[in-house]
């Protein structure tokens, strides 16, 4: 069995963390990195597409794959950390870091990061594949945080969406999501980003904060209808 979306896709940002390429920058072949990970070629290909999008790969014709701007080193704390939290405390963490970041976002971000996040959007959709709509939200708002331009804040970014992508709260994520979710979703983002083209840092802030609001209360609901005595998670 292979391994998601997401997961081939944390496993690649850590091949390019941990230097795994030749000294040109250039990635072992897609037949190697399936073999290496143990995951069909499809999966590779959308993990890859998805890197490419953000800018952090680039790929040349009969040249291969070649690494454009490493991530953080932060999964080894991630995995440190993964066991002893949830995925509420996921939301909580986002809505402190990211609504903050989207607000940088709108001051900094270039002509080229805004075609990028209008990009990964569509690629997303009022009605996305249930199979990659995660993996292109996650590179959207990850796209953001790169654009906001403040390392330090990238860095509390990154490790929080490397516990964010843990398998099992993937699924409680998908059985949240709906289709009048994924259209409002889509509207939300469209709403971000168009506060950041226009150069409203205010506005962005609160169109991130008004879409991780809305992504917590339906975790929420989806959590509490799985526990037998409809309880609090």
């Amino acid at each position: 069995m292979t391994e998601n979306a997401n997961t081939v896709l944390a496993q690649i940002r850590r091949i390019i963390d941990a230097g795994g390429s030749d000294a040109d920058g250039r990635l072992p072949t897609e037949r190697t990195l399936c073999a290496q990970l143990g995951v069909g070629r499809r999966e590779l290909r959308c993990a890859l597409e998805v890197l490419e999008a953000e800018g952090l790969i680039w790929r040349r014709q009969g040249k291969g794959t070649f690494i454009g701007q490493p991530p953080d080193p932060t999964g080894v704390l991630a995995a440190d950390i993964v066991a002893a939290t949830d995925a509420l405390s996921v939301m909580e963490a986002r809505l402190c870091i990211e609504p903050t970041l989207a607000a940088l976002c709108a001051e900094r971000a270039s002509t080229d990061d805004i075609g990028r996040m209008r990009h990964l959007a569509a690629k997303i959709g009022p009605h996305p594949n249930s199979e990659t709509a995660e993996i292109w939200d996650g590179a959207l708002h990850r796209m953001i945080a790169r654009a906001a331009g403040n390392q330090i804040l990238l860095t509390a970014f990154s490790l929080v969406d490397e516990v964010r992508i843990r398998e099992d709260w993937q699924r409680v994520r998908d059985q949240a999501r709906s289709d009048e979710t994924t259209r409002l979703y889509h509207r939300q983002h469209e709403a971000i980003i168009d506060a950041i083209e226009a150069r409203d840092p205010d506005t962005a802030r609160q169109a991130m904060t008004e879409h991780l609001n809305r992504l917590m209360r339906n975790l929420e609901k989806t959590l509490d209808a799985k526990l037998p005595d409809g309880g609090a998670a």
